[in-house]
């Protein structure tokens, strides 16, 4: 069964964009108000910032959930609100159903990533969820190839490009584990759910308008055909065919023999 092409409505697609660019936008503040109520609470709780990830130690498995919410300094929270904001609603735009997957896998696996490989330091902040939106958003772009991923991602390498340099080691405290584990993410979440969001209804070229409606009318006659006209008699199959009878049999003679001189009229003498 083929799939329906989407109706193309210019204006019911544009309030649907401006309306999925709001939400997304409201979700990316309103973490990032989160991340500023955790730093302003860690004024009074300084051993907060103690729960991050401590590669290779059962305690530091906790900051797997924890260590995004912690930030250093108002620096590195301010840094990375800008990239959660512009990067997570464009995320939220564009891919709407798999946007909440993305981050999820983003969240666990940049820290998975850092407590398996990285060095033995508190690994915290929200840069490898950051990555993690930025390498989906490039991928899903690669993968998909229509019109909205293509711009997203454009935008993102205008603004953010720097990044797919910072997944190497570069200064002793910018945590480049969790920037390649939120990379790696970022690139397997894409992979993985790529056709979760449908592709845009796109609007029709004339060429195509005209081939559909001779592909239907030559669909209808033949429907027509099929249903009013009477098959020809030679497309009739032949169920049954009639042996011819043998009536009668021809019986052959053989010609007489001449008769032989000898056997001629005798004479008769007295």
């Amino acid at each position: 069964m083929e799939t329906p092409v989407p109706v193309y409505d210019s204006a019911a697609l544009a309030r649907s964009h401006r309306q999925r660019a709001a939400d997304a936008l409201f979700a990316s503040l309103a973490f990032v108000a989160l991340l500023g109520v955790v730093h302003f609470a860690s004024f009074a709780w300084p051993s907060l910032s103690d729960w991050g990830v401590v590669p290779h130690t059962l305690l530091g498995l906790v900051g797997i959930l924890t260590a995004p919410l912690l930030h250093a300094d108002w620096g590195h929270l301010g840094s990375n609100a800008v990239g959660l904001v512009v990067l997570g609603t464009l995320l939220g735009a564009v891919y709407p159903k798999s946007a909440g997957r993305i981050v999820l896998l983003g969240w666990i696996g940049a820290g998975v990533f850092t407590w398996l490989i990285g060095r033995p330091s508190n690994h915290i902040g929200a840069s490898g969820l950051v990555h993690t939106l930025f390498f989906a958003l490039f991928a899903l772009a690669v993968l998909r190839r229509d019109r909205p991923a293509l711009v997203a991602a454009f935008v993102a390498m205008m603004l953010f490009g720097g990044m797919l340099l910072t997944v190497l080691p570069q200064e002793l405290r910018v945590s480049w584990e969790m920037h390649a584990g939120g990379a790696l993410s970022g690139l397997m979440a894409a992979w993985w759910w790529r056709h979760r969001d449908p592709p845009p209804p796109r609007p029709r070229y004339s060429w195509e308008i005209e081939e559909a409606e001779a592909e239907d009318a030559a669909a209808q006659r033949a429907l027509e055909q099929a249903t009013f006209e009477p098959p020809r008699p030679e497309d009739v199959p032949v169920l049954w065919v009639r042996r011819e009878e043998q009536r009668g049999q021809v019986l052959e003679f053989r010609p007489r023999p001449p008769a032989s001189p000898s056997s001629g009229s005798r004479d008769s003498n007295p």
